[in-house]
């Protein structure tokens, strides 16, 4: 397996694991008051735009030259980084 396959392999194992985790705090958020509710359903609608940007960020890794692939990787490794705070984040407001 090539370094590029195993770098998209383990990506899309964390962009899964993040949106499982998203579906379990929307259940969280449903479960809180009115306020809270509305203002964590708009956080975590944005995290899952940011997980499903990602998703097309690695089908597109797949299909790019090793040139282009340096550059797309950092763009994803960023992206990563930003999902992974925000559920982080979102997680530790919901379990308060």
């Amino acid at each position: 397996m090539s370094t590029k396959e195993a770098y998209k392999q383990k990506i899309e194992a964390e962009v899964e694991l993040a949106q499982a985790k998203l579906a379990g705090l929307r259940a969280k958020a449903k479960i809180s008051a009115a306020d809270a509710r509305i203002k964590y359903a708009k956080q975590i609608d944005d995290l899952e735009l940011g997980a499903e940007a990602m998703k097309a960020k690695l089908k597109k890794l797949g299909e790019v030259n090793e040139d282009a692939w340096d550059h797309l990787k950092a763009e994803v490794d960023i992206a990563c980084g930003v999902l992974r705070d925000g559920v982080r984040d979102i997680t530790g407001k919901l379990n308060k």
